[in-house]
């Protein structure tokens, strides 16, 4: 009879690895422009989070949520998981993501740069940077998600 001890130290069945690889990233989606504007967006908000950190730190909220919701639109893409909520509309989500933030992102940095601090005008030039991806982001979900969808569903 095997105890729990001896189930521990065996390698995982079939069916166990197959589940485990739900978590794998594609490194397919991470070199696709989908995963470089991710990673472009993630990394401009980290730049912009910390020069709102170093100068006005009321405003480092709205870059630090900015940043955990652009992670995890990174992780779940990276990794497929988004194909397990079949119910939610990505791309939907995804275009008021990018919309939310470009309206965020306007907002706290031209109200960053009204301080003349060095850290603040260095948060105002990339948040004026990552507004502009944001919008190249969201013109590309509407061209290529939102519009298609629409004209299938009048032809139907």
């Amino acid at each position: 009879m095997l105890s729990a001890l001896d189930r521990r130290d065996r390698p995982p069945e079939e069916g166990a690895a197959a589940g485990l690889q739900g978590f794998a990233v594609d490194k397919t989606f991470l070199s696709s422009l989908k995963g470089i504007l991710l990673e472009t967006e993630l990394a401009l908000t980290f730049i912009i989070f910390i020069c709102f950190t170093a100068s006005i730190s009321a405003y480092m909220a709205a870059a630090l949520l900015e940043l955990f919701i652009t992670l995890a639109f990174l992780f779940l893409y990276a990794t497929q998981y988004y194909q397990r909520f079949d119910r939610l509309n990505w791309p939907c989500l995804d275009f008021l993501r990018c919309v939310s933030a470009i309206i965020i992102f306007l907002v706290v940095s031209f109200a960053a740069v009204t301080s003349r601090d060095g850290a603040a005008i260095a948060a105002f030039v990339f948040g004026i940077i990552l507004v502009s991806v944001f919008a190249y982001d969201a013109f590309k979900i509407y061209r290529t998600e939102i519009v298609p969808r629409a004209t299938q569903g009048d032809q139907q």
